[in-house]
């Protein structure tokens, strides 16, 4: 299911705990010039902790599904209830399937039974919620939602009562880490209460994720291992406060602008597999690659990958090398197929999703404290 290219368009319209995965009035407008702007952020912004391995730190199973979903386990309820779900800083909902929802694809996952929880607190809320190709809609409840030894008492969070387009995807739910204001469900994101409550020592996440094995994978809250990336952080500021774009600078290969070339925004998606653009220019990637067209993917000859050329992204000055092993997967059959897909949204920005294609490759740091993105080499 390719459902989940898409999934972070939903975005559009003293404690610090590891939590291993299973696979702004704007600054840039209010400052002006590249060295101010970085002068600014070097100066106001706090040192982030590094995670240490004391007291109550958790390591939780993980795992990394075909490259594709990386996905980790939460509980809910009293006794906890667990289910697998999607970190996804494209979105800001936290949802799971109710035991009422008696879809194909709701049975095929973990329901969350409401009945069994003593903490459980219903409301009158509705939502409705679109990934991609996804739809559902549900009402919002209340209970205890635990991310390892992070406990949030009486979280607001969806749950599913009918869907449509999750039929054989591998997760129970999405826990969202997008601002606030991107919630669909109108229920407050469970990183924002866990912030104001203290829960966390800063207001930052990061993640490194692993390819081609199921283990390593995490996704750290309040704090950075400086273990899982080489060199600095290279921190780049939000377009505006609200979402996880940043002004991307522009797309080449071999030294020619093959994308982005009057600069373009990025969204950096946890919740997209792929790397996904506009139409004409991702046909263009596709060409100078020499991919054909088999169904819904692009295919190379597998022979060709090492000889394919890097694609950088040049972002807030800083160049980011993907190399074809990086953009390209091999498929069940062993057929070689590109990781670069078409998005048929509108916008009068080109618009890119710089999804897990793009992670694998670099750690990245959320921090909601300075509105800002960090990324490195990820080791």
């Amino acid at each position: 299911m390719k459902w989940l290219v898409l999934l972070g368009l939903v975005a559009f319209s003293e404690c610090i705990v590891k939590i291993p995965l299973r696979r702004v009035k704007t600054m840039r407008n209010a400052i002006s010039g590249k060295n101010t702007l970085n002068n600014i952020l070097k100066e106001h912004a706090y040192r982030l902790p590094q995670i240490s391995f004391r007291g109550s730190n958790l390591t939780h199973p993980l795992r990394n599904i075909r490259d594709l979903f990386y996905v980790g386990n939460i509980t809910i309820g009293t006794p906890p209830q667990e289910f697998q779900v999607i970190f996804d800083t494209g979105s800001s909902d936290l949802w799971v399937a109710s035991i009422f929802c008696n879809s194909s694809s709701c049975a095929a996952h973990v329901r969350f039974r409401h009945h069994q929880s003593s903490t459980f607190r219903p409301t009158n809320k509705t939502f409705r919620i679109t990934y991609g190709s996804g739809r559902m809609k549900g009402v919002v409840v209340h209970d205890t939602v635990r991310i390892g030894d992070l406990v949030s008492t009486d979280q607001p969070f969806g749950l599913c009562l009918k869907d449509s387009g999750f039929k054989g995807i591998p997760f129970d739910g999405i826990l969202g880490l997008s601002y606030p204001n991107k919630t669909f469900s109108g229920a407050f994101p469970i990183f924002d209460k866990l912030k104001n409550e203290g829960a966390i020592s800063e207001p930052v996440f990061a993640f490194y994720l692993s390819k081609d094995k199921q283990e390593g994978s995490v996704v750290m809250f309040g704090g950075v291992d400086h273990r899982y990336y080489k060199g600095e952080l290279n921190w780049v500021p939000l377009i505006q406060v609200g979402d996880w774009f940043v002004h991307m600078d522009r797309t080449t290969m071999k030294r020619k602008v093959i994308a982005c070339s009057d600069g373009c925004k990025a969204l950096v998606d946890t919740g997209t597999s792929d790397i996904v653009g506009p139409s004409t220019l991702v046909n263009n990637i596709w060409k100078l690659i020499r991919a054909r067209p088999l169904g819904p993917q692009y295919f190379v000859s597998c022979s060709a990958v090492n000889t394919l050329p890097s694609i950088i992204f040049t972002i807030n000055g800083i160049n980011y090398r993907l190399p074809a092993r990086a953009y390209i997967h091999k498929d069940s059959r062993g057929r070689c197929y590109t990781a670069f897909k078409e998005h048929r949204f509108s916008s009068p920005i080109e618009t890119w999703l710089l999804g897990d294609v793009f992670l694998r490759r670099y750690f990245s740091v959320f921090d909601r404290g300075n509105d800002r993105i960090g990324l490195a080499r990820a080791v």
